[in-house]
């Protein structure tokens, strides 16, 4: 097959290597893949193979420069497997991702190769290398050795077989848990038992019952977290309740779709590869490589804040049992059951602080907080415009296209959003790239964001949550990292940094959502043009601390959960996956019947299908830099072009070619405070 049948097997012409997803079918991905991984594998032999002494040059930068075909498909094909899949990308994924592991594999512990790697880091001193370079060349033998290149011969065997079977369960996780959720959606029958929800919201709910041929009905989405959305507005408890078990049964029903065998084999699998690579168990092996550098170090952290969370959140249980035996409407009496904590807290907050959700979404419309908003903070912080381009082709109708230009009026890279939810995408929200940023090859960054907003039928308007505002600029953050990523290697570009690292640029710019100026910005009625009302922004800014024992404590739940997988070793048995998850919190401190985990196990994608396994810690982690950042902007002025450029010399564009802890310092002048993570968490008492 030729460039000229395959799209994929050239480099796209189109700006900044946007993808020509116009000219892109689904069974180009195959072959695109075998002729990547037999390019890249024949490059990189002829690295290994040199017979030229080994440099810098001809071993490190040439792997830098090696793959390039296999990256652009890959890039292409995994984006638009979370994205807007189907059953054949499905299939393809499923049988490529064993191949990528033995091609990885290849490489890794390929011997002539790492003796080229291994002696010019002996070398290191003498070579003359720049601060990236010199860092690049850490990397890479650290990479190895972490791969398994040091091992003897009978245990990379071992190590292939592990590595190849883990990359086929983690992508069947992954496939397991869209087909739950989109077969558990919640058919609703009529228009009354959704009493409570907002008219968008209805509107939302009989679109997606259409799409799914269930005419005059109305379907309710799973989002990937427990907790749903409409239960803090449903007014019937028996659909509250239907939504929840349906949330929380995902993958556990032993259904063609069931999860519970294959994350206890990733589990186990996981312990056995870290103990062939010396280490006690999976835990030990991944945060060594972070910021945090021991399992002992994150659960100091996460260990330190369950207490006194979890006292807050009793409080709040116990506040809320109050309000619903004050309740009349309800006409009865019960206990509080998790399907109720929203509705009833939800009651509570807008009580105390005369604040409904209901009354804030028309003055959160998509457009304006994405133009308005999230565009307008990055162009104040840091110069830049966003142009709107119809001209360029998108994977999705759904999806735009921005291209973005610098202070200076250089181009800087394309911005892709894709905002609504669908069968065919995964849940939660996430960013990628397309292109990564790199000045080695000459490129520039192609970044999207996704998240999963329900779609409300043509003609109406997106209203979204506080907290779907909240996670726009929060995904953004993310984009900003790859947008004005500024490094040498590609290796090194945009998020490339420690996973418990790279959730602060993107909890920073959280910060925005609420800032004055930003939210007079973009805050406004949809209709009628009208500024989100003065009482209505101080009653937001006085409830931002509700809430936050439930918040803080189902967080920690999954995190300690997270861990708790990853810290066998490789003779445990794991026998009940929900008795191993019972045990597990109980022995945590955080087994509240009414505070379930944000994911529990059989749904927990960012632990057994995406990078975030022995990691989800770190958005906790991450949150102590952020906190201590937010003081900075505060005591700085704040929303300065001064600013911005200071948090993107030392910090944004500097991606992974320095260490992150250094790149910190380099921004705050100091290493971090967690005081200002307990204030606004409410946790003082930790």
């Amino acid at each position: 097959m030729t460039s000229r049948d395959n799209p994929l097997l050239a480099p796209s012409e189109l700006p900044y290597g946007l993808p020509p997803f116009d000219r892109i079918a689904d069974e180009h991905y195959l072959p695109a893949f075998e002729a990547g991984i037999a390019e890249h594998a024949q490059e990189v032999r002829a690295i290994a193979t040199n017979p030229e002494p080994p440099t810098f040059e001809n071993t490190i930068v040439a792997l830098e420069r090696a793959g390039r075909l296999l990256g652009r498909v890959s890039s292409v094909f995994f984006n638009l497997a979370a994205s807007n899949t189907n059953e054949t990308l499905q299939a393809v994924q499923a049988e490529i991702a064993p191949k990528l592991a033995a091609h990885s594999d290849a490489i890794h512990l390929d011997p002539e190769l790492f003796a080229r790697i291994e002696d010019l880091y002996e070398r290191r001193d003498s070579l003359g290398l720049g601060a990236e370079q010199a860092w690049l060349l850490r990397r890479y033998h650290l990479d190895f050795q972490r791969a398994g290149a040091g091992l003897p011969e009978e245990s990379q065997t071992r190590l292939r077989a592990l590595n190849e079977e883990l990359s086929t369960l983690s992508t069947r996780f992954q496939d397991n848990l869209l087909g739950d959720t989109n077969d558990l959606a919640v058919v609703v029958s009529t228009r009354d038992e959704l009493a409570g929800l907002s008219e968008d919201a209805i509107a939302a709910a009989a679109a997606a019952a259409t799409a799914r041929g269930e005419d005059g009905k109305y379907l309710i989405k799973l989002g990937l977290p427990t907790a749903q959305p409409a239960l803090a507005s449903l007014h019937d408890r028996g659909l509250r309740e239907r939504v929840f078990r349906a949330s929380t049964s995902r993958g556990n029903r032993g259904n063609e779709y069931d999860n519970t065998e294959v994350l206890a084999r990733i589990a186990t699998l996981r312990a056995e590869r870290a103990a062939l690579l010396g280490h006690p168990h999976h835990a030990a092996y991944v945060i060594e490589d972070q910021t945090a550098k021991t399992p002992d170090a994150a659960l100091s952290l996460l260990q330190r804040l369950a207490p006194v969370a979890v006292a807050n959140a009793q409080a709040d249980a116990a506040e809320l049992q109050e309000e619903i035996e004050n309740d009349t409407a309800s006409g009865e009496d019960f206990t509080l059951q998790p399907w109720d904590w929203a509705y009833y807290a939800e009651r509570v907050r807008r009580r105390r602080y005369d604040l409904d959700d209901a009354e804030l979404r028309p003055y959160f419309e998509l457009e304006r907080v994405l133009v308005d908003g999230v565009f307008y903070a990055a162009s104040r912080l840091y110069g830049l415009t966003f142009t709107e381009r119809h001209d360029l082709p998108k994977y999705h109708p759904d999806v735009r296209v921005f291209e973005v230009t610098d202070a200076d009026g250089s181009p800087l890279g394309l911005f892709l959003g894709d905002y609504y939810t669908r069968d065919s995408k995964r849940g939660g929200a996430w960013m990628n790239t397309f292109v990564d940023q790199s000045r080695l090859l000459g490129e520039r960054p192609v970044v999207v964001n996704n998240l999963n907003i329900a779609k409300p039928p043509a003609g109406e308007p997106t209203l979204l949550t506080y907290d779907e505002v909240t996670t726009a600029f929060h995904e953004f953050g993310h984009a900003l990292h790859g947008l004005l990523s500024d490094v040498e290697y590609p290796t090194f570009s945009g998020t490339s940094v420690p996973r418990d690292f790279v959730e602060f640029p993107s909890q920073v710019n959280e910060m925005w959502a609420l800032w004055p100026e930003v939210l007079t910005n973009y805050a406004r009625h949809h209709r009628t043009g009208e500024p989100l009302p003065a009482r209505l922004v101080e009653r937001l800014e006085e409830s931002r601390q509700y809430g936050e024992g439930f918040a803080t404590t189902e967080y920690l739940a999954a995190a300690l959960l997270d861990l708790s997988w990853h810290l066998i070793g490789a003779d445990s048995a794991i026998g009940d996956v929900r008795r191993f998850e019972a045990d597990a919190l109980e022995k945590a401190g955080v087994a509240l019947e009414t505070v379930p985990p944000r994911y529990r196990s059989t749904y927990f994608a960012h632990i057994f299908s995406t990078g975030y396994a022995a990691g989800y810690y770190s958005y906790i982690w991450s949150e102590v830099l952020d906190a201590d950042s937010v003081e900075w902007f505060r005591e700085n002025g704040g929303l300065t072009r001064e600013n911005g450029d200071h948090y993107r010399r030392e910090l944004l564009a500097r991606g992974g070619s320095v260490d992150a802890m250094e790149a910190f310092r380099a921004f705050r002048g100091r290493d971090p405070e967690i005081e200002p993570l307990l204030k606004r968490r409410g946790l003082t008492g930790a």
